[in-house]
């Protein structure tokens, strides 16, 4: 017994023999100091007493713990002489595997290494039939594989001759697969979720189409097609649904397929993901919407102003064949100058006629100046849309970093199309004002030819006076 247990005994006997002693005081009080000493003695035979019961306890306790030491040496004895035994066990049994595994390689000979060819063979087409689109018609086989490596890993079991033409099996028929066009039916899951049952169409290795002429990819962690949430555009729709459509009568059939295949699909996942013309002009933003505003509004005035101006140089050809002035036209304007006054002279005549074609010049160049600074603004637009989104390209990768090129290419993409759609609105208006210019050019020097000509016959008519 401990000297800690000794001291906590003792406190625990006096704390009782006081309590014991104050607990007989306060039931009875002395009366005299003889009756005072007959307490004391008292209180000190029973605290005797308990003191002596105690000590029994203490000593029945010393003996209870003397034995529990006893047993657990016995028992610690025991353990090391089984974990002795076993000692030697597992020397004689580590010998008798090494024997055992010596044996098995001599009897295997040449077997270990067509099994280790078999292992490599089958892992390679576990990982190839993981990702190929024929695992979604024939289900099962890498299970089959995936055990079959797990029993020639181990040495405790051989594959069976079964098993070993099964590999040669399921190779030959991805190969063979892999050259067919095949149509079968199988559960696809649409983008929201929905499973339906439908009737699909492989093309080899290549690509997978549903009845509805969507194309499919196959989720190998789901063992399930999905349909691709954004399909291909342009005809390659249309030509998937003739594909499912057709027969084995209706001979060869156009279809885009992705030659990077399943495993890659990078192709496919390349057109998929190139923005449409749409989606680019939404890249542009509000200064893309503005260009293209200004570029619609250049485009309705130049058709505007040319079929104007078509509509004056015809009145003005019927002008030149008439041999009276009209005034529903320029031309006829300016000759009713001369007719009005025949008698006028010369330097006059000329003054009215000049004046005359002055007053029609602005009549035919209205909208040209409006559609050269269209033309001249039209790019500055265009480059202050790039230069906007290239700040904020730049403001994403100081936050972001610059760790996704991808991201970094698109901004900058985007931030470029407002150059793209300023350039594709200047270009045509610079053609268009070209072409309406050379119209109201052309009438505005037929004005003044015929003037000129006007004004060389008075004055040859004055000199004949």
């Amino acid at each position: 017994m401990s000297i800690k247990s000794v001291k906590a005994a003792a406190l625990v006997v006096c704390g009782t023999l006081f309590f014991s002693t104050a607990s007989m005081a306060q039931e009875q009080e002395a009366q005299s100091l003889e009756q005072l000493l007959d307490f004391v003695k008292q209180g000190q035979v029973v605290e005797s007493r308990e003191n002596r019961q105690r000590e029994q306890r203490f000593v029945q306790a010393k003996n209870e713990q003397a034995q529990l030491l006893r047993e657990a040496e016995a028992e610690r004895t025991r353990q090391e002489n089984r974990s002795s035994e076993l000692e030697a066990t597992f020397e004689e049994n580590e010998l008798l595997v090494t024997a055992k595994r010596a044996q098995l390689r001599e009897r295997l000979g040449g077997l270990a290494e067509l099994f280790g060819h078999l292992t490599s063979v089958s892992g390679d087409l576990s990982s190839n039939l993981e990702l190929s689109l024929t695992s979604a018609q024939y289900s099962g086989r890498q299970e089959f594989l995936e055990e079959l490596i797990a029993k020639m890993s181990g040495t405790e079991r051989l594959p069976s001759i079964a098993e070993i033409e099964r590999v040669w099996f399921e190779l030959q028929r991805e190969m063979i697969e892999s050259g067919k066009v095949v149509t079968f039916n199988t559960e696809i899951s649409r983008p929201s979720g929905e499973k339906v049952e439908q009737r699909v169409t492989r093309v080899g290795l290549f690509n997978v189409v549903s009845e509805e002429g969507k194309y499919l990819q196959y989720v190998p962690s789901k063992d399930t097609l999905e349909e691709l949430a954004r399909q291909p555009s342009g005809p390659y729709m249309g030509w998937a649904e003739d594909l499912v459509a057709a027969t084995g009568e209706t001979g060869f059939q156009k279809f885009g397929i992705d030659p990077t295949g399943p495993t890659g699909g990078s192709y496919l996942a390349a057109m998929i993901n190139s923005p449409t013309l749409e989606e680019r002009w939404h890249q542009g933003g509000q200064i893309g919407y503005a260009i293209t505003a200004v570029g619609i509004f250049a485009f309705l005035l130049a058709i505007w102003r040319l079929i104007v101006l078509t509509s004056v140089s015809s009145k003005v050809n019927s002008q030149l064949k008439s041999d009276s002035a009209s005034t529903n036209n320029p031309l006829g304007r300016v000759l009713k100058v001369h007719e009005d006054n025949p008698g006028m002279d010369t330097e006059t005549l000329e003054l009215k006629l000049s004046e005359a074609i002055l007053k029609e010049t602005p009549k035919l160049e209205t909208g040209l100046t409006l559609l050269k600074i269209i033309a001249a603004v039209a790019p500055l637009m265009g480059l202050l849309g790039t230069v906007t989104g290239m700040i904020i390209t730049f403001q994403a990768i100081t936050i972001f970093g610059a760790g996704d090129p991808k991201a970094m290419a698109g901004g900058i993409s985007g931030a470029l199309i407002t150059t793209v759609l300023g350039l594709l609105v200047a270009i045509p208006t610079v053609l268009l004002h070209t072409v309406v210019n050379g119209r109201a050019k052309r009438i505005i020097h037929l004005l003044n030819e015929q003037s000129t000509g006007i004004i060389a016959e008075h004055t040859e008519g004055n000199l004949r006076k």
